[in-house]
């Protein structure tokens, strides 16, 4: 089907009502916390965008929202809209009933948005939604990621029986090393979360021969002190932040995301603590426990990528790994030119991706 029908059998709201954007959400089971207005919200208060999310109403009464921001300022120019940008979460569209038909014309609209670049991170359980509509070609651009989520229905007993022998031997031995897990949703415990993720940026400078400087740099740009707090102060209870301590020293923590689903965004240890006294597996424990007592029937465990590892260690809580696709509509070919730059320069410095 063309573009045109396609779009001749819905309705486009820019930006998307926040009654509609409520309701639609109320009524996806679904629903991640990063797909909510209140995240949106987020974004844009912590600088450098601005809303642009849209509406969809067919002809047969279903609705939809795509959350979605536009670029501020000089970087912007030309329309740079994503859902969402960089280490802001999973966007894509909202909505209970999205089918292949439903991506199909959201694409058609988005082909037809008067913008330099789009970014599309939909939720990673609707990739086999996605990957039909999506044709590879000068303009759009298929990028391969991998996500681990694990299922959270029964009770708590089936959770445990889900993981690992070694895992739930993990979880023990942690019971008896880790001194307490604080958790809080004011804020209150993100300097110290902040501290730990820095402390694990330079590790892994230091494994991939990467300056250290440089890797704070990096890591500052992607996450500062400022941007969390921001997320504190809009989210409220919906963002929880949980530090394992051995002692009284801080040595993992972590911040969850609860709604309709629960997400895990981010995570840091001090692996010299860490390591002995299992104080991550606990922590990943505990924040299992707390999305199920919220009634969340799934907990997505965030990007994997490549990693062994971390694969590893998601899957050995029954996590399943779900191979999906981020898709980039480019009038140029930002994503290429990115690539061969951050290639170009890692090269130059001796930097391993492990």
């Amino acid at each position: 089907m063309s573009d045109r029908d396609l779009l001749s059998r819905v309705s486009v709201t820019c930006p998307a009502p926040r009654h509609a954007w409520n309701d639609i959400l109320a009524n996806d089971d679904n629903a991640l916390p990063d797909q909510t207005p209140a995240w949106l919200d987020t974004i844009c208060a912590a600088g450098g965008h601005e809303e642009a999310s849209r509406l969809y109403v067919f002809l047969d009464g279903r609705r939809f929202v795509l959350p979605l921001v536009r670029r501020g300022g000089p970087t912007g120019a030309g329309g740079w809209l994503s859902s969402y940008p960089p280490a802001w979460g999973i966007g894509g569209v909202l909505g209970a009933g999205i089918d292949r038909d439903v991506t199909a014309t959201v694409l058609a609209d988005l082909r037809r948005v008067a913008a330099a670049r789009i970014w599309i991170r939909p939720d990673p359980l609707q990739a086999p939604l996605w990957s039909p509509s999506i044709a590879p070609s000068f303009t759009t651009r298929a990028i391969a990621r991998r996500a681990h989520v694990l299922d959270l229905t029964g009770d708590l007993d089936r959770a445990l029986a889900r993981m690992s022998d070694s895992t739930r031997q993990h979880i023990r031995q942690a019971r008896r090393r880790v001194t307490r897990v604080e958790t809080d949703c004011t804020g209150r415990l993100l300097p110290m979360h902040y501290e730990l993720y820095l402390t694990s940026v330079q590790r892994w400078a230091q494994r991939q021969h990467e300056p250290r400087l440089l890797a704070i740099w990096r890591a500052k740009q992607r996450d500062d002190l400022h941007k969390l707090q921001t997320m504190a102060r809009h989210l409220g209870e919906a963002m929880v932040v949980q530090v394992a301590f051995v002692g009284d020293r801080p040595a993992a923590s972590n911040i969850t995301l609860l709604g309709r689903t629960a997400h895990d965004i981010r995570a840091a240890i001090d692996i010299s603590v860490a390591s002995w006294s299992r104080a991550a597996t606990i922590l990943q424990w505990t924040a299992i426990q707390l999305a199920h007592a919220h009634g969340c029937t799934r907990l997505h465990l965030g990007e994997s990528g490549d990693s062994t590892g971390v694969s590893t260690f998601k899957e050995r809580f029954g996590a399943t790994a779900i191979p999906y696709t981020e898709f980039r509509i480019e009038r140029l070919p930002y994503t290429l030119v990115g690539r061969a730059l951050r290639s170009g320069v890692k090269r130059l410095l001796g930097v391993n991706d492990m």
